[in-house]
Order: structure tokens, then sequence, then C-alpha cells
């Protein structure tokens, strides 16, 4: 199958699309500019991430098709794995930032509805740990060499001692359809909060195509997850049109340059560029 083959209709037909056409050449790579991360996953490696994720919610955590996952994390190459992981059994992503649940009243839930399962990073886990609604509560360390918490609370599943049990390889129990509930997002430029797997693709391809992307395309992307235009481009439109992508996390616009041109980069979205100034996706010349 190539890249635009329309057979494609959730978005984990078009991960294993992407792997079974170039398994590997980067398909995401990581920056973290606070810590001078750098992380490269192949179409392979990541679609092992995502695998192992999508076991261990469904055989670790009881999770069943149509279940929520409340996703508090930042920009970031696991948060990408877990989108796919959910999308691959059939549960409902909803990425929330974490700076949105700093200051909230104990017990408040964080999911717009529950109840669910609550993925959050270390640097938010004791914020999130009374969450009223939360049936399960695991943990990210995000570190960059794979490391557990550095501490990990009662109650919380440390994510990286867990997941690597798991395997490589993932089937859902029954199929996941086009018309499966898949992300929910704010409902902010969007005109419905909750979107299928089907629509997820349909608006990939749209965006790929507005956006004139193709396998030869690196994009360079500071946005987060917590939108569908941070979802589109920073995972969705690579996978449909072949491209891949550049997550940054604590992005330091000095580097923009020097990163551009070591990194290939064809497409910029999230800093202001010379075409967009509210930062949509604009094309180095």
């Amino acid at each position: 199958m190539s890249a635009h083959d329309p057979s494609a209709a959730t978005p984990a037909e078009l991960l294993r699309q992407r792997v079974a056409d170039d398994p590997s050449t980067p398909l995401v790579t990581f920056y973290d500019d606070a810590t001078g991360e750098r992380v490269e996953l192949s179409a392979r490696t990541f679609d092992n991430w995502v695998a192992k994720t999508a076991n261990f919610l469904v055989d670790g955590l009881g999770a069943e098709p149509g279940d929520r996952v409340v996703l508090v994390l930042p920009p970031h190459w696991q948060t990408a794995v877990w989108l796919l992981a959910c999308w691959s059994a059939g549960l409902v992503a909803e990425p929330v930032d974490p700076a949105a649940v700093r200051g909230r009243d104990a017990g408040e839930p964080i999911g717009s509805s529950g109840p669910y399962i609550l993925a959050a990073a270390q640097e938010v886990l004791d914020e999130v740990l009374a969450d009223g609604e939360a049936e399960e509560i695991v943990g990210l360390s995000l570190h960059s060499l794979g490391g557990p918490l550095a501490d990990c609370p009662p109650g919380v599943t440390d994510y990286a001692e867990e997941v690597r049990a798991y395997g490589d390889r993932f089937s859902p129990g029954r199929a996941v359809t086009p018309g499966a509930p898949a992300l929910h997002v704010a409902a902010q430029n969007v005109t419905k909060a909750t979107l299928s797997a089907g629509e997820l693709v349909g608006a990939a391809r749209d965006a790929a195509e507005k956006w004139e992307l193709d396998a030869r395309d690196r994009l360079l992307v500071d946005m987060p997850f917590t939108t569908l235009d941070g979802v589109l481009i920073a995972l969705l439109a690579p996978l449909a049109s072949g491209a891949s992508v550049i997550i940054q996390r604590n992005f330091d616009k000095a580097t923009l340059d020097r990163r551009a041109t070591v990194e290939h980069v064809t497409v910029v979205a999230g800093p202001p560029g010379p075409n967009d100034a509210s930062g949509s996706p604009y094309r180095l010349s």
C-alpha cells in the first residue's frame, strides 16, 4: 500500500500502512531543549511501542473498546505512542494540558466525563492522585533512557516498569471500525468535541493535502496534542502523507535555524513564521 492508499480507514491502519511501506526511516524525532534530549524512532520502533502500550492497556489494565483514557502529558514521543495505542485498542483518547490540572480542587475530575484510565506525567502526579473518576492511574517518568518514576505513589502504575513486559505485536479482540469514537478534544475550532477513527483519518488526509505534504517532508512541530490541529500536525498528517515529524518540548526558538538545517526540515508549525504569524504550518524556502 502507498502512503495515499484510501483503504486505511483508521489511525491504526495508517500506522500499519506506514510500517509496511517504510519501516526503517525516521517517523518521529523528539527534542527536549531543557534537557538536551534527542530521541529518534523509525516507524517499526514506534509501532513496537504502540503495540506494547496497547497490550498494557488491554491486558494489564483491562481496557475495553469505547473506554476513555485521559492523557495528562506534554508534547512528547510517548504522548504520540499513547494516542496510537488508544486508537489501536478502540479507546477514546482525551489529551489534557498538564498545566491545566495545577491548582484544581482535590478530587475534581480532570476528564470531561468518567470513569477513565488516567495517564499522567510525573510532574503532575501529585495533582491527579485524588481524581475521583480515575479507575486507574498510570505514571510516566518520560525519562530519556526509559527509567522508572523517581517516586511512584501508592495506587499508581509505573508505565516504564510495566510496559516492557508486554508483546510488541497487538491484535484487538474485535476490529476497530471507522465509526468508533477515538479522540475527545476541547471544542474550540472544531464542530464536534469527539471525533471517530474515520473522521480523524479524513481530517489527516485533508490536512496533508492542504499543506502539500509528501514523503520527502520533515515537519518541525512545537504544538501540544490537546487540540485537533496539534494531533493532526504532529502525528496524523505525517502518517497520512508519508512525512516524518520532529516533536519539541521546552522549545528554544534560538535553535530553530540550526535545527532546521541539521534535521533537513521542510515545514515548520508552532513558532510564528514568515508566512503565517499565527504559528500555522509554513514551508521553508
